[in-house]
């Protein structure tokens, strides 16, 4: 009797090691595939449009899929890396990051810079920057790192002067040290820059909200020079930075055809390039 159900259990058990190494097989591919998927998230302004025509086509050529998210605002997106939900985002600063680094307890890291639009001195009500005057308003981030920025470009103008090795991440108006006209700040969210426009005499808007909100870098009345720490960056997850998905989005901003997309599009005039531009 012991002979009569040998054979059916080898049979079963043929059977299911077949089948193990059949789902094992469909799992490996399943993996692949993954693999070949990025997905990205993007803040308001150029930096979709720029990554849609410029950097995808060439990674959709090298066999990957990308899945497209968008947020408001930049902290979310960071923790979203962090935590393996997103494998990259583009909508920030070098400095900025840093900051959400310090406050989340996180490690998302600068891939690549990317061109970026200025932070710019804007007006509605006034054509020179000649026409401040006194007790004038004007509206100013009030994100620490960004508000530094906004100080800066009216220490440029010659508006205020303002304290030596400010730390970036604790900015306030407080460090302003020489405001001849007597200037009346109002500090919003940085998406509100825009809208605050209507209502002031000035505004310190980030290229990305200006860029968002059809308002052409070329008005501004002033440009912010931007140093590497602004150029806004592709964050992706620290322990990813040598993984093949992070190297072929770099190899995508590098590539011809992205530089040929920037260069040749009068929507990026005014816009800061990356040094690998001149490569």
């Amino acid at each position: 009797m012991k002979k009569k159900w040998m054979f059916p259990i080898l049979v079963i058990a043929i059977l299911s090691i077949v089948m193990v190494g059949c789902g094992n097989s469909a799992s490996s591919g399943k993996t692949d595939e993954e693999k070949k998927t990025i997905r990205i998230s993007f803040n308001p302004g150029p930096y979709n449009d720029q990554f849609k025509n410029g950097v995808a086509p060439y990674l959709e050529k090298e066999g990957y899929t990308i899945e497209y998210k968008d947020f408001t605002d930049g902290i979310q997106p960071n923790v979203a890396v962090a935590k393996g939900d997103l494998d990259a985002n583009v909508h920030q600063h070098t400095l900025y990051l840093d900051s959400i680094n310090e406050r989340e307890k996180i490690e998302v890291a600068g891939a690549i810079q990317v061109p970026t639009p200025p932070m710019g001195l804007y007006s509605k009500k006034h054509s020179s920057l000649d026409e401040v005057s006194d007790g004038a308003q004007v509206n100013l981030p009030n994100e620490p790192v960004n508000l530094l920025r906004a100080l800066k470009v009216l220490e440029e103008v010659g508006w205020i002067q303002i304290k030596e090795n400010i730390d970036p991440l604790q900015a306030s108006i407080h460090d302003i040290e020489a405001n001849p006209h007597n200037l009346k700040f109002l500090e919003t969210d940085p998406a509100q820059g825009p809208r605050a426009l209507e209502d002031v005499d000035f505004a310190l808007i980030q290229g990305n909200f200006a860029v968002a909100n059809n308002i052409k870098l070329t008005s501004a009345l002033q440009l912010e020079t931007l140093t590497d720490p602004f150029m806004v960056i592709v964050g992706v997850d620290k322990q990813n930075l040598d993984q093949p998905f992070v190297k072929d989005i770099i190899k995508g901003y590098h590539s011809q055809e992205f530089k040929d997309y920037i260069t040749s599009n009068p929507d990026y005039d005014g816009y800061q390039l990356p040094e690998y531009f001149n490569e």
